[in-house]
């Protein structure tokens, strides 16, 4: 939640034209329809194994991008984020931009799967009239019954080719920061930002190799007689990034937009590393600074 309103905060703060776009945040636990599947099976790609769906998982959300057309009543448009996409540049340059008749806007991937490009559905530009065939209840019961795979959905293969349109990929610019970045989309989640030193603590199907190599360091350390062997979270290797991070969530608190009470909750419940307020500190002493 607090990588979520960080998120928000920055979408309105970085751009030059706030008031003419509104935002949400979706959350799992206002969806029943897909809260209540916990621990019902669906499987990534046909053909695949079962795959149990726990709330827990790191991409349990992923599904609720899809059911964005119908919220807005399949009118007008949408720019879709996952909540570690940080703005850097301003969203309103994309959500104005002509779509030329697509869609839906967003980054191809590198990797490819059964011969076939994946595309990126983390940051989505859509044009929800052109989506009525989005039913999400429908997808949903679909996903659980195992007619259709969750894999092919995220990669927005149900739509025509044709009706996909390429964003350049500084608006989903992976654990990549430069001076073209305009949405910072921090993937790797054994070095996200907020999560330093706290114990990892998430059923992860898609990125289990980085939990792997924390397993083989973390027995090293017990051969070597370390008494720490949890596996924890890594500080992200680029430190801007964090530097980033801290300085939106610096202006939040200035803000109002999160209280020091609900910061101190959130590290508490492990959801904020130890030292947030250590590293506010470091942002603002920074911004003091000039850099």
């Amino acid at each position: 939640m607090v990588a979520a309103l960080v998120s928000a905060h920055s979408l309105k703060s970085r751009s030059r034209n706030p008031d003419l776009f509104d935002i949400r945040l979706l959350r799992l636990e206002d969806t029943p329809y897909l809260w209540n599947r916990h621990k019902q099976s669906f499987t990534w790609w046909q053909g695949g194994a079962p795959t149990p769906w726990l709330r827990t998982n790191l991409l349990s959300f992923a599904p609720l991008r899809r059911m964005v057309p119908r919220l807005l009543g399949y009118r007008g448009r949408a720019l879709v984020i996952e909540p570690d996409v940080f703005a850097v540049g301003d969203v309103y340059d994309l959500l104005s931009r002509d779509m030329d008749g697509k869609a839906i806007l967003c980054c191809p991937k590198q990797h490819w799967h059964e011969g076939r490009q994946l595309n990126s559905s983390a940051v989505m530009l859509l044009d929800c009239a052109r989506l009525t065939a989005w039913q999400w209840e429908r997808e949903i019961d679909d996903l659980f019954a195992g007619r259709v795979s969750l894999g092919p959905l995220l990669a927005l293969w149900d739509l025509p080719v044709q009706d996909i349109g390429r964003l350049e990929q500084e608006w989903n610019h992976n654990d990549t920061l430069t001076e073209e970045t305009r949405l910072l989309h921090i993937t790797e989640p054994m070095t996200q930002p907020w999560k330093t030193g706290l114990p990892a603590d998430f059923d992860d199907y898609a990125r289990m190799d980085a939990l792997w190599l924390d397993t083989l360091k973390r027995a090293g350390r017990r051969i070597r007689g370390d008494p720490d062997r949890t596996v924890r979270y890594r500080p992200h290797p680029d430190r801007r990034q964090e530097q980033l991070f801290f300085s939106l969530l610096r202006e939040c608190l200035e803000q109002d937009k999160v209280t020091p009470a609900f910061l101190r909750r959130a590290m508490r419940r492990n959801w904020l590393r130890k030292d947030a307020f250590e590293r506010i500190a470091v942002a603002a002493r920074a911004r003091g600074a000039g850099r």
